[in-house]
């Protein structure tokens, strides 16, 4: 059966309301479990609830759908193929700040078709905050008092005047890039480390200029893509196209592409 775009983003819209009426809660009583993952990365059991829930309604209202999910792995067989559908979750992204009472962590919602991500839902309750996109739709974003409005990247083509965000200096220097990060951040006007979902964000609003980030996985990537790229953005690998496979994301106002990732060729 072929849904449109419009009905995919209001399932997930439906997905990411039903993920907020879990995490919220939670996140305001701070009365959950923490694990640590293989990967040494923390876990909540409301991450685990909020991805267990997402899945079951998808089973229900796109059967014939696969899904990627950061908690409990992929389900369908034909996840990045030819004539592929694939739901891609991240429960909380920003689970660290989830546990550690810091509202910037969000649930990220997207569908691939054949490989491609095209409609995302991006959802941060603590923040009042949530935005998403699709073709025909754009971007658009709600804001904390309620208004939709429509996203669009900011117009600046001079590194020396541009606002930039970047994660964890520490794991900049783990890949061996800390230098070229340092040179290029000595060459905009301004750096912050607003981190995860919502330097992505900030960047399809067109608050910042440019975000760079690595050790990413697909369930990290996926919903940020259609959003900066539906405000005029462009998202690649800090060499090429965006792959399933991509770890390392630059994403920029377009304008800026080119400038910066020949900071980190």
């Amino acid at each position: 059966m072929n849904f449109s775009y419009e009905d995919d983003l209001k399932l997930a819209s439906e997905l990411a309301d039903l993920a907020d009426s879990i995490s919220l809660p939670r996140f305001i009583a701070q009365d959950f479990k923490v694990e640590t993952k293989p990967d040494s990365t923390p876990v909540t059991e409301a991450d685990r609830a909020v991805e267990e829930a997402i899945k079951n309604l998808l089973k229900t209202k796109r059967p014939n759908d696969s899904i990627i999910g950061e908690e409990y792995g992929n389900s369908g067989e034909n996840l990045h193929g030819k004539g592929s559908r694939t739901w891609i979750i991240d429960p909380i992204d920003g689970t660290a700040n989830y546990m550690r009472g810091v509202p910037v962590w969000a649930t990220l919602i997207a569908l691939a078709i054949d490989g491609k991500p095209v409609v995302s839902v991006v959802s941060a309750p603590a923040m009042a905050r949530r935005w998403w996109a699709a073709p025909g739709t754009g971007a658009e974003t709600k804001q904390v008092d309620g208004r939709i409005t429509k996203l669009a990247v900011s117009k600046i083509t001079d590194l020396e005047i541009a606002s930039m965000s970047y994660v964890s200096l520490k794991l900049w220097d783990e890949i061996g890039q800390l230098d070229n990060l340092m040179n290029l951040a000595r060459k905009v006007w301004r750096t912050r480390a607003f981190g995860d979902f919502w330097s992505y964000m900030l960047l399809a609003e067109g608050a910042i200029d440019l975000t760079c980030e690595h050790g990413l996985q697909i369930y990290d990537i996926a919903a940020l893509v259609p959003i900066v790229e539906q405000a005029g953005g462009k998202i690649t690998d800090f060499v090429g196209e965006l792959t399933p496979e991509s770890s390392h994301v630059l994403a920029t106002n377009s304008l800026l592409h080119e400038q910066v990732r020949a900071y980190f060729n």
